[in-house]
């Protein structure tokens, strides 16, 4: 059943988000397509094997993500953000795939982003929160789905299944 809704190579899913409508694709690695970069997000994997979920509110749950800063590569911004919004140490990362958003209505009509996606096999660190996240939660991958955002699981779903989580 997850595999049916799980997003293919170049198929476009329409998502709203921050009042825009959102046409998103999957791209396999190693190249990245075009697009503003928009950071990366990782599978965390623990020693365990489970997963790491962020919330800044306790309600809404993510894998942990944000964006590049100055002239950080893709894997460089994987390692910081880890560090700072799920309190964890990449120990290896291997790169998934890419998320390619274009914005089809709203404000930013035209902008094309694209996030990185990578497996993080992670060390976790004592929970210390500095930034906007202030919960964190680790759990098996499929007992995760029912907390992350649905607009975009069909990425999410891809991006588990290449990190060999489900």
């Amino acid at each position: 059943m997850i595999e049916q809704h799980m997003a293919r190579d170049g198929e476009e899913h329409l998502v709203r988000a921050n009042d825009q409508d959102w046409i998103v694709t999957w791209s396999p690695p190693p190249t990245a397509p075009e697009g503003k970069p928009h950071g990366s997000a990782g599978v965390c994997v623990t020693s365990t094997g489970e997963i790491v979920l962020i919330s800044a509110n306790g309600v809404d749950w993510d894998l942990p993500a944000g964006r590049t800063e100055g002239n950080e590569t893709w894997e460089q911004t994987l390692h910081r953000e880890m560090r700072e919004e799920a309190c964890a140490t990449v120990v290896t990362a291997r790169l998934l795939g890419f998320a390619h958003s274009v914005c089809v209505a709203g404000p930013e009509v035209g902008l094309a982003l694209v996030r990185s996606f990578w497996r993080a096999d992670v060390h976790l660190d004592a929970w210390e929160p500095q930034f906007e996240i202030t919960h964190r939660r680790v759990m098996p991958a499929a007992e995760a789905l029912g907390h992350l955002p649905p607009a975009f699981l069909p990425i999410i779903l891809r991006a588990l299944s290449e990190a060999g989580v489900l």
